[in-house]
């Protein structure tokens, strides 16, 4: 009986192997093999088109650190991510509070809210250029009819207006996101929390501080985290609407990485800036996952 069991288990095993492995040769070849081939290219000086080179070691690093469009990449990828993030996160848990309500038409505004995230990266960023149009913007044309500006002003080709532009203009687009996990969290907050909180004396901004907000924690952390990390990397937003102008005043480090890439041809150098920067993002995983452990007293 035991011989037959062991059989058994091994059989289970085998089976279990063997549907385990497609999935397994699909991540090696889409995550693994990229990974191995980017951090190996970072030791080399590389000619993208030829993909051919010669072995610099940690020059491209050394030269990556000394130089000047890095730090300034770096600099404009935590201002992005830091105030879009920071708007999705204001936006969404104010508009999810409202949602929360029993108010007309809630249903349809929830459907309405999504619209921003579901929509096209190109057509909603042709709609923004077209409003941000120095010309013939509707932007321009309302703010000078209602005296807030006497002439137009260019969003997208000087700074700061470019900086702040991008970032309104990633908050739109992604903070549904953070409007979908929150109005998921609060309706599963039990009623009898704020009816302790009203029978304590708490008005609505104390139920908020005191009951909502603590509520929400888990679910902000990892909105927050998740976020951070999609944002950190954002490239076609930010590459369609201003290149990384004017000059290099919104390149981010994605967008150094396409233009060492296959502007200057230097696919060792790109994939330096590459592993850096998932070096970066390999930090943010790690404080997530303390912070997990840490909330469940692990």
């Amino acid at each position: 009986m035991s011989t037959q069991q062991t059989l058994l288990e091994k059989r289970y095993a085998v089976l279990g192997m063997a549907l385990i492995a497609p999935t397994v040769l699909i991540f090696c070849a889409v995550i693994v093999y990229p990974l191995i081939s980017a951090i190996y290219l970072s030791f080399y000086s590389v000619f993208t088109p030829t993909l051919e080179g010669e072995w610099v070691g940690l020059g491209n690093y050394t030269e990556l650190l000394q130089s000047g469009k890095f730090w300034n990449a770096l600099g404009n990828t935590l201002i992005w991510t830091v105030g879009t993030l920071s708007l999705q996160i204001i936006l969404g848990i104010g508009i999810a509070l409202v949602l929360h309500q029993n108010i007309w038409f809630r249903s349809l505004a929830r459907s309405l809210i999504l619209f921003p995230y579901f929509i096209s990266t190109v057509v909603a960023v042709l709609v923004w250029k077209w409003l941000f149009n120095d010309l013939y913007g509707i932007l321009n044309h309302f703010l000078i009819k209602i005296g807030v500006i006497d002439f137009p002003m260019d969003f997208l080709g000087t700074m700061p207006n470019a900086m702040i532009s991008i970032i309104l203009v990633g908050a739109w687009k992604y903070f549904p996101f953070v409007v979908i996990a929150v109005l998921a969290r609060l309706q599963s907050i039990p009623d009898s929390l704020y009816e302790a909180a009203k029978i304590d004396g708490a008005g609505p901004i104390g139920r908020f501080f005191d009951v909502t907000l603590p509520q929400l924690r888990d679910v902000l952390v990892v909105i927050i985290m998740l976020r951070a990390i999609w944002d950190f990397k954002e490239f076609d937003m930010i590459y369609l609407l201003t290149g990384g102008g004017p000059l290099d005043d919104t390149q981010t480090l994605p967008l150094l990485v396409y233009q060492e890439a296959f502007a200057l041809n230097d696919m060792g150098m790109a994939s330096a800036y590459a592993v850096v920067m998932m070096l970066i993002m390999l930090v943010f995983m790690l404080v997530y996952i303390r912070r997990t452990k840490n909330d469940e007293g692990v």
